[in-house]
């Protein structure tokens, strides 16, 4: 039987060629106004997830794991 991706974390995370794990950071949407430059500018750069939270973001992306 297939094994169903989870359609919440596709949208969320991609897989890197070396196996890592890749996010987007949050809170960029709206209330900028009252953010200053330095914030909004570390928003911008993506994340990795950590070591011990892969596990559990590649069992809810079956196909998107090496």
């Amino acid at each position: 039987m297939k094994m169903k991706t989870k359609k919440a974390f596709a949208k969320r995370f991609k897989f890197t060629a070396t196996g890592l794990v890749k996010f987007k950071r949050s809170c960029k949407r709206h209330g900028l106004g009252n953010k200053d430059s330095a914030r909004k500018l570390a928003l911008r750069r993506g994340g990795y997830v950590f070591r011990g939270d892969v596990k559990q973001v590649c069992k809810a992306l079956p196909y998107g794991a090496k």
